[in-house]
C-alpha cells in the first residue's frame, strides 16, 4: 500500500479506539487495523435468537455528566449519545452466598453506599464507613482519575503495595461483610495474597458514584468512536491482522497484514496483548531484560461465560448484577477452584433492551475457568473472521460445563431451566481467539502488592517509535483503559497539554449549559 501515515493502532480495543481518536482530533492522519469482523475488543456483542449479548462489558460506572468517565467520553464526543439504563441506586450488585436469603446491596452514591450496607451491619457502619473513605482516598491519589494533568504521574509504591484483603481486614473482624467489601473481585481476578487494594479501589469506586448499563450492549461505544474517528479524518479497516513488524535502525518502519499488505507510519500503538507484540518483534534485538519482563509476566485467569437466550415474558427485568458464592471462604478461594468442585462462584447479568424492560430476554453468566482446562483444543481456532471446527469433544466439554453451571444457578434461581430458550457458551478459547490474549486472560497482566513494579508496562517499549495500550499497560475496564489510552497519547503530546485539552472540553460544555440556565 502506497499511503502513509503519522499514526498506526493495531488492534481497535477501546485503548487503541481511544488512542486512534485523540490523535486524529490533533489532526494526525491515524489508521486503525482490526483482525476480527467486529471493532471493539472487548466491547464486541453478538446477536442469538435476536438477543444481544456483551462479551466483556455488562455495565459501566462514573457516567453520571461532571464524573470522570463521562468527562473523558464527552471529549471524545460520545458521551451524549450513548444509550444507557441507570443501574438500581440502592442496589446495582448485590453480594449473595448459599444458605443465606440475605442479599447484600452495593448502593450509588458514597453515603448510600455506606447506609444501605449498614441497614445488614449497623454495628459495622464506622468500619463500612472506613472502607468507603479509603477507596475514595486511593482513587484521588492517581491524578488522571480526577483528570488532573499538572502533578506528575509517578508510582507510589506506598500505595501500590497495599493489599485489598489487608486492608477490609483492617476495616471489619466480621468475617460475612469482610466477605461483602470483597464480594465484586470477579471485576478483576482478586488473589488474596498479591491483590493491591487500588486495583479493587479503581475498579469498584467508579460504580459507587454510578453504574449503567449499555441499552442494547456496549459495541455502541466501539461504533461511536470508530464514526467519530473517520469524522476526524482516520482510517479503521477490519479482517487485517498484523503478521510481522518491519525494524530499521531502531525504528518501526511498516507492518503487514496476513493478507499480504503493507501499511507505513511514523509512530505505532500497540493495543494487542504485548506478549504478541513481543513476538512480532522478533528477532530485532532489544534489551533482554525488557523482553524477559514481558515474557514471564503472570497473565489474569479465564473465564467461563453461558448466555441464555430467555422464554419471552417468563423472568423478570433485575436491574441489578449478582456476585454469587457458596460461602465466605469462596471469596477468595474460588479463583484456586477444584475441577470437581467447579464453580465455586459467579457473576450474574441481564441485558437491558429497548423494550419496556419488564421481562428479561437474556442472561449471562460467568465464573472462573483456567486455560488448562481447555489444553486439549488449543490447537483450534475459531471466529467469525477465521472460522474453525475445535470437534464433537469440546463441544461435549461445553455442554457438560453447561450442565453443572445450571446445576449451579437454579439453587438461587430456582426452575431456571423452565424459562431458557437456548444456551451458547464461551471459554478461554474464545477469549484467547476474539481477543488475542494470549491464554483467554480477562483482565492482562496480574499486578502483585508484594512486587509493585514486577508486571508494571510503561507505554514506552524499546523500539523508540512503538508504544503499548490497553488493559495490560495501566488498567483494565472502561475507566482503567480509557486511562491508559491517554497515558499513552501523552507520550506523544504531553500529558498537560492533553488534560488541558480535555478539561477545556468539559469546561466548555459546562459554561454552555449555564448560559441556558440548565444547571
Amino acid at each position: 500500500m502506497r499511503e502513509s501515515f503519522d499514526i498506526i493502532v493495531i488492534g481497535s480495543g477501546l485503548g487503541g479506539l481511544v488512542c486512534a481518536n485523540i490523535l486524529a482530533k490533533e489532526g494526525l492522519k491515524v489508521l486503525v487495523l482490526e483482525k476480527n469482523n467486529q471493532y471493539g475488543g472487548n466491547l464486541q456483542t453478538f446477536v442469538r435468537d435476536r438477543c444481544i449479548f456483551d462479551t466483556g462489558v455488562h455495565y459501566i460506572g462514573g457516567l453520571e455528566k461532571g464524573q470522570n468517565l463521562y468527562q473523558y467520553l464527552h471529549y471524545l464526543g460520545i458521551a451524549e449519545e450513548l444509550r444507557l439504563k441507570r443501574m438500581d441506586q440502592d442496589g446495582f450488585d448485590l453480594v449473595t452466598f448459599d444458605n443465606d436469603p440475605l442479599e447484600y446491596p452495593y448502593a450509588q452514591g458514597g453515603e448510600n453506599f455506606v447506609a444501605q450496607l449498614s441497614r445488614y451491619f449497623p454495628e459495622e457502619r464506622a468500619g463500612i464507613e472506613r472502607f468507603y473513605n479509603k477507596m475514595a482516598e486511593v482513587c484521588q491519589r492517581f491524578p488522571l482519575y480526577r483528570l488532573n494533568g499538572e502533578i506528575a504521574y509517578q508510582l507510589d509504591e506506598k500505595v501500590l503495595g497495599l493489599k485489598v484483603r489487608d486492608i477490609i481486614d483492617g476495616c471489619t473482624s466480621n468475617p460475612k461483610l469482610r466477605a461483602v467489601l470483597a464480594g465484586t473481585n470477579l471485576l478483576y481476578a482478586g488473589i488474596a495474597d498479591k491483590t493491591p487494594f487500588y486495583v479493587h479501589a479503581l475498579s469498584v469506586n467508579s460504580y459507587i458514584e454510578s453504574a449503567w448499563r449499555c441499552v442494547n450492549g456496549g459495541s455502541q461505544i466501539a461504533k461511536l468512536l470508530v464514526r467519530e474517528l473517520r469524522r476526524h479524518g482516520g482510517k479503521a479497516l477490519k479482517y487485517k491482522q498484523v503478521s510481522s513488524f518491519h525494524i530499521e535502525e531502531g525504528l518501526l518502519r511498516a507492518v503487514s497484514t496476513t493478507d499480504g499488505d503493507t501499511f507505513r507510519a511514523t509512530s505505532f500503538i500497540s493495543n494487542i496483548d504485548p506478549k504478541r507484540t513481543l513476538e512480532l518483534i522478533g528477532e530485532y534485538p532489544i534489551r533482554k531484560a525488557y523482553a524477559n519482563h514481558i515474557r514471564q509476566a503472570e497473565q489474569t485467569i479465564s473465564s467461563f461465560s453461558l448466555y441464555m437466550v430467555l422464554k419471552p415474558g417468563r423472568i423478570p427485568y433485575l436491574n441489578k448484577n449478582y456476585y454469587h458464592f457458596r460461602d465466605e471462604r469462596y471469596v477468595w478461594d474460588s479463583i484456586h477452584y477444584r475441577t470437581t468442585d467447579w464453580p465455586t462462584s459467579y457473576m450474574v447479568s441481564m441485558n437491558a433492551t429497548a423494550n419496556d424492560g419488564r421481562w428479561a430476554e437474556g442472561m449471562t453468566a460467568f465464573t472462573y475457568m483456567r486455560y488448562d482446562e481447555v489444553r486439549p483444543w488449543v490447537h483450534t481456532h475459531n471466529t467469525v473472521a477465521e472460522t474453525g471446527d475445535r470437534g464433537a469433544g469440546y463441544e461435549r466439554f461445553k455442554q457438560a460445563k453447561t450442565e453443572i453451571m445450571l446445576d449451579e444457578l437454579e439453587k438461587k434461581f430456582p426452575n431456571l431451566r423452565e424459562h431458557i430458550h437456548a444456551t451458547y457458551v464461551s471459554t478461554p478459547l474464545t477469549y484467547r481467539d476474539y481477543i488475542g490474549s494470549e491464554t483467554g486472560s480477562m483482565y492482562g497482566f496480574v499486578k502483585d502488592a508484594a512486587h509493585p513494579l514486577k508486571n508494571y508496562l510503561p507505554p514506552r517499549t524499546k523500539i523508540k517509535n512503538l508504544l503499548l495500550t490497553g488493559q495490560s499497560v495501566n488498567m483494565h475496564g472502561i475507566l482503567g483503559v480509557t486511562i491508559s489510552a491517554v497515558l499513552t497519547c501523552a507520550e506523544l503530546l504531553g500529558k498537560a497539554y492533553l488534560l488541558g485539552k480535555i478539561n477545556s472540553a468539559n469546561q466548555n460544555e459546562r459554561l454552555t449549559v449555564d448560559a441556558y440556565g440548565n444547571v
